[in-house]
């Protein structure tokens, strides 16, 4: 049984401590003997607060070090582990699974992703608890009193700040509960999940992308890897655009070419633009077509133009049909919302010939023809014009979007207020 530092006689219910103060103590066992230093702590991942399964144990003239299950611990007696009897006798070889985590290799000053303030911190010690026997991983310390602590000062540092300015470093700490390291294990699939309040796909995508704008260039690849493809897409589009083609071309190319069939048109046609030819192309071919299609279309538009900021992600309708079929068709979109403000009415041939508000299907009974609410005056832009014309007309009327024809009315696609709004050329 674990025993008090202070008392070896009376059993531990509760204990709080740091890892930096488990590191290198000596590991005795029953008889007193010395078997090694400690070298590391090897926790079960899957739980809120991980479990410690393993002691390792570096012994003086042995290069690979050894690992001791937790349960022969006796107890933590000032700057000694001592065993239960016969405890060394289980000592094996170290072999860490993939739901497995070694503290000190893997985790302490390694980036750590906060999924709970969703940002990137460093690793400078791990707070553990004892509990009935058991010892569990309960916070991250991230804060300057675990490298101080780490290096010994922490005593020195206190009795200094207090004295000249009545005060010390706060602890800064996170629930491991709302933690996800980036592990480096070539079996670990490259991010370590554990049970947390948040997963990475819960993240807003702009804190996503803030996260992965922080990490170093290995890990930023990870993390992009280990999201899935909607989370990947949205992502990718607020990320920074210095990184977006490093992030898609470090993805294998079916990958690749998966995510930008989950972008909006347009924001995977500007990336494409960037891309070497030979790399645009190989992506390109492996879509689906309906994607390819879109795509190669809007490839076509010079950049700074009208029709190289338009998305195909819009709502058409042809106009014999009623309020009700159009409220159908809304239902099935799967289009990003700043894209559906307004239905478009066109012929059979994909002529514009009107337009229909969401107000309109809202207020109005599911029967009544789409030709009699329809709005027949319309502002369009033509593929060609330049941009800076099309954010005048959106100043202009306070539209939230515009359709894109061509000579004959034929609808290209729409531009959004965001497109405009995040456009380079104005």
């Amino acid at each position: 049984m674990v025993k008090n530092q202070r008392n070896s006689h009376e059993p531990i219910l509760k204990m709080f401590l740091f890892f930096s103060e488990l590191l290198g103590r000596s590991v005795i066992d029953s008889q007193g003997e010395p078997l090694g230093k400690l070298a590391d702590l090897k926790a079960k991942l899957g739980d809120p607060y991980p479990k410690v399964v393993n002691l390792i144990v570096k012994q003086r003239r042995e290069r690979k070090p050894l690992a001791l299950d937790w349960s022969g611990v006796q107890s933590l007696n000032g700057n000694i582990i001592s065993l239960k009897q016969d405890a060394q006798k289980i000592l094996g070889s170290l072999e860490v699974k993939e739901d497995e985590i070694l503290l000190r290799e893997e985790l302490l000053d390694k980036q750590v992703v906060d999924t709970y303030g969703a940002k990137i911190e460093r690793v400078n010690d791990i707070h553990l608890l004892i509990a009935e026997e058991e010892l569990h991983i309960v916070h991250v310390d991230f804060g300057i009193r675990g490298i101080l602590r780490r290096l010994g000062w922490i005593k020195a540092i206190d009795s200094i700040t207090n004295w000249l300015f009545a005060y010390q470093f706060a602890e800064k700490m996170i629930s491991w509960k709302y933690v996800q390291p980036l592990a480096s294990h070539p079996q670990k699939k490259n991010l370590k999940l554990n049970v947390t309040l948040r997963r990475l796909h819960e993240i807003h995508p702009s804190d996503l992308a803030d996260i992965i704008e922080e990490l170093d260039q290995r890990n930023r690849s990870t993390v992009f890897k280990s999201l899935d493809l909607q989370t990947a897409a949205q992502t990718l589009e607020e990320v920074d655009p210095k990184l977006q083609l490093s992030l898609l071309e470090s993805s294998p190319v079916e990958l690749a070419s998966d995510i930008l069939e989950e972008m909006a048109p347009d924001e995977a046609t500007d990336l494409l633009a960037d891309l070497p030819e030979e790399k645009k192309l190989k992506l390109i071919e492996t879509m689906e077509k309906p994607h390819r299609e879109k795509l190669e279309e809007l490839l076509k538009f010079k950049e700074g133009t009208a029709g190289s900021i338009m998305t195909k992600d819009f709502i058409s309708i042809e106009e014999g049909k009623t309020i009700g079929a159009a409220i159908e068709e809304f239902k099935r979109t799967t289009h990003p919302l700043e894209t559906i403000s307004y239905i478009y009415v066109i012929d059979k041939e994909g002529h514009l010939l009107g337009i229909i508000t969401l107000r309109n299907l809202l207020l109005c009974e599911k029967e009544v023809p789409l030709s009699k609410l329809m709005k027949t005056h319309l502002i369009k832009v033509h593929p060609e014009d330049d941009v800076k014309k099309v954010a005048e007309i959106f100043k202009k009327y306070k539209f939230l979007a515009l359709p894109v024809v061509a000579e004959d009315d034929f609808l290209q696609g729409i531009i959004t207020l965001r497109d405009v709004v995040e456009s380079e050329y104005i």
